[in-house]
């Protein structure tokens, strides 16, 4: 059975979860990356990393990565970033007041990279405002986390995501226990954030159009 990545824990979320198998338009494309096992670490958490994000229809945003706090995330997805994976892939779900989720090449929200890895917490690193670039995820399964290639970006604080049991606990959840929401936040915008404001809402059960497509993402190493 296919995992579908959503932010499970609201009931809007668990809605799309039942239905989004049976009602996503999906896109088969024989150029879609995969990769047989997640990156090893190249990235140097003494250096600053930041993405610049491109979109097609006009307009970037630059989000500041925390490669101190979530090393093993952000070095994950500068790697699929670097190799081009995210290339021409839309922000097929985004909903008012929530976020936006994007990454998954397939545009159906149950596509990934061809491999998992773990969630990754940091009690300074929480969805605590508009602005956050988090996994998204399926939650964990059979005992293991379920990571990809599929982020969101809020668009208001959502400390439900957190993976910690409290907005001041830095006690984590049992993220094994059914319906349970935890997602790693590795990451927040620091320029642009009204044109993540203006990415166009979709709703993938009804959408008869892709949502709006990343041209690139540029990473940019800072001494």
């Amino acid at each position: 059975m296919k995992k579908i990545y959503l932010l499970s824990s609201l009931l809007l979320i668990l809605n799309f979860l039942v239905a989004c198998e049976e009602n996503s338009e999906k896109i088969v494309s024989s150029e879609i990356k995969t990769y047989e096992n997640p990156p090893s670490m190249t990235i140097d958490q003494k250096k600053d990393y930041q993405a610049v994000f491109y979109l097609k229809k006009g307009g970037t945003f630059t989000v500041d990565l925390f490669e101190k706090f979530t090393p093993v995330t952000v070095n994950n997805f500068v790697f699929l970033a670097n190799d081009g994976f995210y290339d021409n892939i839309s922000f097929h779900r985004v909903i008012d007041d929530f976020m936006a989720q994007g990454g998954d090449p397939t545009g159906t929200g149950s596509g990934g990279p061809g491999y998992y890895f773990e969630n990754e917490f940091h009690p300074e690193a929480r969805h605590d405002s508009a602005g956050i670039l988090s996994m998204a995820n399926a939650g964990v399964q059979m005992g293991k986390g379920t990571n990809g290639s599929q982020f969101f970006i809020t668009f208001k604080a959502l400390h439900a995501l957190d993976g910690y049991e409290s907005t001041t606990s830095d006690k984590l959840k049992n993220c094994k226990m059914p319906m349970t929401s935890c997602h790693s936040v590795f990451g927040k915008v620091i320029k642009g954030m009204d044109v993540v404001n203006n990415i166009s809402r979709r709703d993938p059960l009804v959408a008869t159009e892709s949502g709006d497509i990343i041209q690139k993402i540029e990473i940019i190493v800072n001494k």
